[in-house]
């Protein structure tokens, strides 16, 4: 097995010789599906790492620090198993990052403008962490903080559920907001990541996964890959990346990827690269939709993401600069791509945008799922 840019600290099988830690617990079952957590250091605690393997060979590596994928192992056409997602050397990367690889981020993923919203009339004043803005939940996010982790195994799938508790005023945010966030993954090369969260006060809630994309298997630049968005509309930016309140259509314009492009077909005549919001509905209605596909023609391999928000982010890996080197590999402006479903960016101060407000009494959900083939 090749496993291009596995991370040395991590316990991918019980038989790696290269793990820093023992193996705590391993299950496997008749299905092929497997379960193995291990554990790693970060910021001086003890965190775990659960890898997570189905029958085709298919391998994440997920810790319970920041809910972050830190190693995603998938096939290409030729059967050859090879990491596709951006990530650091060991988990104490992760506590430092300021590029969010593979995090879970909340409770608001992406911007809000100054770092303030108001609910019933009251304003709230967050963390700006992104220059006069307020960016993937502030200083300490969801992407850097512990979660409480529970393990689990079917003959359907193996996963984990990670729950955290965010208290009341964290960050800026109102009331105290209870997060569960399950990763399944199944035998169809299904990865699954489920958000659920509740509130004790009026809040705004908006939870991604910010995985770094590279099918080639970390071997070029993600300006060949061939991308499809099924929006008709996006939500341009000002030169700070807040949506000016414009719902535009894609149509003639370099953001239009309702048919395949490469990525680097356009990308000179989109300012900075591509940062933006894409519309896929105009509410979020609870029902999964395809998203968006992406394909590398030269190991066949397709990513297809499925999801229940209004909305996904496609970030073009922009702000890379070559300062992050991890197994030889560097990691280059381009090296890597987001696709983050989400709600709006800015909405709580775009009465016209999808809410992102919860309530007490109600329950947040959202459902993000990536089916990996070849083509």
């Amino acid at each position: 097995m090749v496993l291009a840019g596995a991370l040395s600290f991590y316990a991918c099988s019980p038989k790696s010789s290269e793990k820093e830690s023992q193996t705590e617990e391993t299950t496997e079952m008749d299905s092929g599906l497997d379960l193995t957590v291990a554990n790693a250091t970060v910021e001086g605690k003890e965190a775990q790492i659960y890898t997570l393997k189905n029958a085709n060979g298919v391998e994440v590596d997920l810790s319970n620090y920041g809910g972050v994928i830190t190693r995603l192992v998938v096939p290409d056409k030729e059967g050859n198993l090879e990491n596709v997602v951006l990530h650091y050397k060991d988990l104490e990367g992760y506590s430092s990052s300021t590029n969010y690889f593979g995090a879970t981020v909340g409770r608001y993923a992406n911007r809000i403008e100054k770092g303030k919203f108001s609910l019933d009339g009251q304003e709230y004043a967050l963390a700006t962490n992104d220059g006069a803005n307020h960016l993937h939940g502030g200083d300490k996010g969801f992407d850097k903080v512990f979660w409480g982790a529970e393990s689990f195994e079917n003959e359907d799938a193996v996963g984990v559920t990670l729950t955290y508790v965010s208290k009341d005023g964290e960050e800026g945010y109102p009331g105290q907001l209870t997060t569960n966030v399950t990763f399944e993954l199944t035998n169809d090369n299904d990865l699954t990541i489920s958000f659920e969260a509740v509130t004790d006060k009026p809040t705004v809630v908006n939870l991604t996964h910010h995985g770094y994309f590279n099918l080639s298997g970390l071997k070029e630049t993600i300006l060949d890959h061939e991308l499809t968005i099924w929006a008709d509309h996006y939500t341009p930016v000002d030169d700070t990346l807040i949506p000016t309140g414009e719902v535009l259509p894609v149509e003639n314009t370099p953001f239009d990827f309702t048919t395949a492009h490469k990525i680097g077909e356009r990308i000179d005549q989109v300012k900075g690269g591509y940062d933006h919001n894409y519309v896929v509905k105009t509410e979020a209605d609870g029902q999964m939709a395809k998203m968006a596909e992406l394909y590398h023609a030269g190991t066949g391999r397709v990513m297809e993401l499925y999801a229940d928000s209004p909305a996904v982010q496609f970030y073009s890996g922009n702000f890379l600069d070559g300062t992050i080197t991890v197994d030889g590999v560097t990691y280059d402006k381009y090296f890597g791509l987001c696709l983050e479903p989400q709600t709006f960016p800015n909405s709580p101060n775009e009465e016209s945008f999808p809410s992102a407000r919860l309530n007490p009494g109600e329950t947040y959900h959202h459902t993000i799922k990536y089916h990996f083939g070849v083509k």
